[in-house]
């Protein structure tokens, strides 16, 4: 079998930014499936909290360029990359002037939460799927992390299933604890909308929060896991009823081998 290809995606990572627990779980599996012997790959976003020079961070000129479409407007995609020290793991950035340079993530300094931060991940999301295709990278796996990732399990069912690049890639959505109480504007289908997408497959969204996306992300992954057993009821609710719910040791001795083991039967 020829090396298995795995593509994280989440909203942070260790050691570039830790606000919530996706950062180590990301830190962590992408390394034991490399011991493993897999190619990996990492998108997260380049929020503005990342500090570029200590961090090493550069743009990727032959990736860059590319404007994303989000509802009615186009927006320029940035790529940068940087590496993690005492590992070799490259991690890629996806940026933009308008969503990602504010000196915070999700919340404002009066925590409040950014209102357009349904466009941002969608701009993310498209994002990472135009980034893989300039890459030329064709992964076997892509393992989405937390509402900010839940559209790329759609947009790989519908309008990249029959890209050359995505055509056999299977997707995996992990579900976080990190829910927020905001509700966006009864645009944000409209605004996820892209080719072959259609009004029915955004229904999950129609509810405009964070367990719409959360919902829409486990209807449409080939596998669904969550990051740990202390999820809320709803949550857990939600986990419950996905079509391809999987339950995982995540026990230390078993981690690496269970997360393993899952990507190769999905690919098999």
């Amino acid at each position: 079998m020829e090396k298995l290809r795995i593509l994280y995606v989440a909203s942070e990572i260790n050691p570039f930014l830790q606000t919530t627990d996706v950062a180590d779980y990301v830190r962590k599996l992408p390394q034991a499936m490399q011991e493993r012997g897999a190619e990996i790959r990492i998108l997260v976003p380049r929020f503005g909290l990342i500090n570029e020079r200590k961090n090493r961070l550069h743009e990727v000129v032959r990736l860059s360029g590319i404007n994303i479409t989000v509802g009615d407007e186009e927006k320029p995609l940035i790529i940068k990359v940087a590496s993690i020290p005492n590992a070799k793991l490259q991690v890629y950035f996806i940026d933009n002037d308008d969503y990602f340079h504010r000196k915070s993530v999700f919340f404002d300094k009066e925590n409040n939460f950014f209102d357009d931060n349904d466009e941002r991940a969608i701009f993310f999301c498209k994002g990472v799927l135009e980034t893989v295709k300039k890459l030329g990278w064709a992964p076997d796996v892509v393992h989405c992390n937390d509402w900010m990732t839940a559209l790329i399990p759609l947009y790989l069912k519908t309008t990249y299933r029959n890209d050359p690049m995505f055509k056999d890639t299977k997707s995996v959505f992990t579900v976080h604890n990190n829910a927020f109480d905001f509700k966006f504007d009864a645009d944000l289908q409209s605004k996820a909308k892209a080719m072959d997408v259609s009004d029915e497959a955004l229904a999950h969204l129609h509810s405009a929060d964070f367990e719409g996306f959360v919902k829409i992300g486990c209807a449409y992954a080939d596998a669904v896991v969550k990051a740990d057993d202390h999820c809320s009821d709803s949550l857990n609710e939600i986990f419950n009823s996905a079509p391809k719910r999987v339950q995982m040791d995540e026990h230390v001795e078993k981690f690496s081998e269970s997360y393993y083991n899952l990507y190769t039967d999905l690919v098999s």
